[in-house]
């Protein structure tokens, strides 16, 4: 603890990392320096600066990130069509990398000893922060208080907290505050509470970015998106920087009840965890891509992006934005965005996010050769039979051993009773007599 002369920690502001700012300077006797990166968490931050400097802190990171999540980790992520466990859209894994970047740099230039965060010793977060952190300064030193101290307990918090004067939210002194959330431009998460037993529903009011579906318009919505190297550029003709798009596709699926989730899925320490999701944009954004794919990616290439897909997620689902073999995922899924250009046009009703047109100066679609009217000569249909054929082969010598060896079976089996057959009767003559003789036996005299 000696060396430990400065910390740079990631900071909210909230209960969690005040609490282990005032902790980190009692325990370590250290110079705590803040970081608070604003990724459109929704909330006002300058109460965290004047929280920080309640506590002495002298130099505050308060930084406006959102452009930069957006373009350099959730729009590359899209192109993938990353979904983890076929359902979780990442809105919190792909948070985290950008995060442990930003601490490391803050390390470097303000030549700490360590960094420091919130993330607790149960959850997928304290790996996130930790990997990143490794793969960009591979010498840092992390500092976890949630594997280090006591203060294990709700309770045992809130005394710290009220000890050092450190300001407790009302609801959460009198433990109303039902959920632990966490929230960016692409999504909120719920966990705990309520939450934490499956076969209990979440509250009505729990949802913030989405309404219900009976509050939603009773008419559908038509939103035109353009894409551009695989990458939405504008919504309904406006183009908009990458923050600003994602923010009005959460506004036109949030408005229709698009983008919920509750989902039970594996964390990467080993445990089932419950959570709930909200992600409007993200939803609207995956299905659009799909459609613009399905329209320019050949057959083979988008295949092998779907094969890749679930491995991709669980990269960065497990914190591993930053290794080797991410990056060299990036690489190929980049290379197959280039003609990914064009228009989607969707439907917004009652939750349903639904695709109705979708055009490309790139498209593969050749009407000449998908009509069922005439096509004149484009397709011969009788090339057909001969591919089928060639296609069916391997299966036709299966099929043919496979009756070969029934009919070699049958035959085995017509031969064996012949010989059984005399036995028998030769058994059956034999048993009468005896029997005779047991009988006559057994007469009295």
């Amino acid at each position: 603890m000696s060396q430990i002369k400065k910390v740079v920690l990631a900071y909210s502001g909230g209960l969690d990392t005040s609490v282990i700012l005032k902790w980190l300077q009692d325990t370590y006797g250290c110079e705590v320096i803040t970081f608070t990166a604003d990724i459109g968490q929704g909330e006002e931050l300058e109460p965290a600066r004047a929280k920080a400097e309640k506590f002495g802190v002298k130099k505050i990171y308060i930084e406006d990130l959102r452009e930069e999540f957006v373009r350099d980790f959730v729009f590359p992520m899209f192109r993938a069509n990353a979904l983890y466990e076929g359902e979780y859209l990442l809105g919190t894994s792909i948070a985290r990398p950008l995060i442990a970047k930003r601490l490391v740099e803050i390390a470097r230039r303000e030549k700490a000893d360590a960094i420091s965060h919130g993330a607790t010793g149960k959850g997928n977060d304290q790996v996130r922060f930790e990997l990143g952190a490794y793969a960009l300064m591979p010498d840092v030193k992390v500092i976890a208080p949630w594997r280090e101290w006591d203060l294990l307990s709700r309770d045992k918090l809130l005394a710290y907290a009220d000890k050092h004067g450190i300001p407790v939210d009302y609801k959460k002194r009198k433990g109303e505050a039902p959920y632990s959330m966490d929230a960016n431009l692409l999504h909120i998460s719920y966990e705990g509470g309520v939450l934490e037993d499956p076969a209990k529903s979440p509250s009505d009011d729990m949802w913030r970015l989405t309404a219900p579906l009976h509050k939603t318009p009773a008419k559908p919505e038509l939103v035109e998106i353009d894409f551009e190297q695989g990458d939405p550029v504008a919504v309904n003709g406006k183009k908009l920087s990458p923050a600003a798009l994602l923010t009005e596709l959460n506004r036109l699926g949030g408005k229709h009840g698009v983008g919920r989730l509750d989902l039970v899925e594996n964390r990467y320490v080993g445990m089932k965890s419950r959570g709930c999701y909200e992600t409007p944009g993200g939803t609207i954004l995956l299905r659009a891509h799909r459609a613009i794919e399905s329209l320019t990616l050949d057959r083979e290439v988008a295949h092998l992006k779907d094969d890749l897909m679930p491995r991709y997620a669980s990269l960065i689902y497990n914190g591993y934005w930053w290794s080797p073999e991410r990056e060299t995922l990036q690489v190929l899924i980049d290379h197959t965005q280039r003609n990914v250009t064009g228009k989607v046009m969707i439907k917004l009703f009652k939750g349903n996010v639904i695709v109705t047109s979708r055009s490309s100066e790139f498209s593969l679609f050749d009407t000449k050769i998908a009509t069922f009217d005439d096509d004149g000569g484009a397709y011969n249909q009788a090339d057909a039979a001969g591919f089928i054929k060639l296609n069916a082969l391997r299966m036709r010598i299966a099929g043919n051993r496979a009756s070969k060896l029934a009919a070699d079976a049958k035959a085995k089996t017509r031969a064996k009773p012949a010989g059984s057959v005399k036995a028998a009767k030769s058994s059956a003559a034999t048993k009468p007599s005896v029997a005779k003789k047991a009988t006559k036996a057994a007469k009295p005299r």
